[in-house]
């Protein structure tokens, strides 16, 4: 099992945008020296969570140089806020930077206000997401000899008469991680042998007390689907190795009562951070082309945690993921940074780093 820190930290005004990106490339390193093997962020605009991630390709090709041994995840890339050529071609200068070891999680979004941004309608966003992907493919595959690719998706256009450059690092385009909750999806993960992220919920509830049988429901999915495509063995291994299922919040703490009394603190101030942020939701959802059809539960009830975190004393945390190792979920995504970067979150942040790599990481890895 592989485990991966996951940069997710909001910053509440401008002048903590600079310190928030400083420490968090301090907390990027403070994971790879305690065994994380990947660092992974988010793609998102406007709104103060991860103001770096207005832009993590440049973030993740800073760190690449950084931390060369370590690989580097998004989860997700809002594919509708991308052109594909733009999209095509930062991949492949990253998988150059990172060695190939580059993992590119991709999605159709989930707010409304950074669709209306970039001029995307919300309710456009999935046939959005779907064409830029086929797109991108196919600018991959062209060699300067085919015929010009036109792009016609939306607010995208153009027309591609040579090649995307770079070329990619190997054989093929990094891989690319869908999330495995829709039937297209999961299949297309599979079709191509690539890892999937495994959701713990089935809308339209965003949440409850019962993920494992979320997991298992869209892993087996998502495996019998790799499995009937014929892969190789090594091509099927290495997708499964790092087939993802994420938490929002992890902590870890000595005791189980401290772990449990430091998370709420988190989730309070993460909580008064999302509330913060509902005016501009609410205005980007003026109209029915920006409207959400589904509504995450509040971060303090325990629909919510039980969902989105992970959190004990390393021996229970350990015993919360024996099910899903087993399973075969092969990367665990942490989120250590959840909610406002404060000097307070930033010690808890490092704490359960600390927990994660002297007692958790290995046991189960088998160290």
């Amino acid at each position: 099992m592989r485990f991966s820190v996951f940069l997710n930290a909001r910053s509440m005004s401008p002048a903590e945008d600079g310190r928030l990106i400083t420490d968090l490339i301090g907390h990027a390193e403070h994971a790879a020296t305690n065994g994380f093997e990947a660092v992974f962020m988010p793609d998102h605009h406007f709104n103060g969570y991860m103001p770096v991630a207005s832009d993590s390709f440049i973030m993740a090709g800073y760190l690449a140089a950084r931390l060369p041994d370590m690989y580097f995840g998004f989860s997700v890339v809002s594919v509708p806020l991308h052109h594909p050529v733009r999209f095509a071609e930062r991949i492949n200068v990253l998988d150059h930077l990172t060695k190939g070891k580059l993992l590119v999680g991709v999605g159709s979004g989930t707010t409304p206000e950074e669709m209306i941004g970039f001029n995307v309608n919300y309710k456009d966003a999935g046939a959005l997401a779907d064409k830029n992907l086929a797109i991108a493919e196919e600018l991959w595959a062209k060699s300067m000899y085919d015929p010009t690719v036109v792009i016609d998706n939306g607010p995208y256009q153009g027309r591609v008469l040579q090649r995307i450059t770079p070329a990619p690092y190997g054989e093929k385009h990094a891989r690319l991680i869908p999330v495995a909750m829709k039937e297209a999806s999961a299949r297309r993960a599979a079709k191509h042998g690539w890892p999937a992220f495994i959701p713990a919920f089935t809308p339209p509830k965003i949440g409850g007390t019962e993920p494992f049988t979320h997991v298992k429901k869209y892993f087996d999915i998502y495996k019998g689907m790799l499995l009937e495509e014929g892969h190789s063995d090594e091509v099927v291994k290495d997708a499964l190795s790092w087939t993802t299922h994420t938490y929002q919040m992890v902590h870890v703490a000595e005791t189980e009562e401290q772990a449990r009394e430091e998370m709420m603190v988190i989730l309070r101030s993460y909580q008064d951070a999302i509330e913060r942020e509902a005016e501009y939701n609410n205005r980007a959802e003026s109209d029915e082309a920006n409207t959400k059809t589904d509504r995450t539960p509040n971060a303090l009830t325990e629909d919510w945690i039980g969902t989105w975190c992970l959190w004990g004393t390393p021996d229970s945390v350990i015993e919360h993921l024996r099910p899903y190792k087993e399973l075969g979920i092969g990367n665990i995504l942490c989120g250590t940074t959840t909610g406002p970067l404060t000097e307070e979150r930033l010690r808890l942040g490092n704490q359960t780093l600390d927990l994660m790599g002297s007692k958790v990481i290995p046991a189960l890895k088998g160290l």
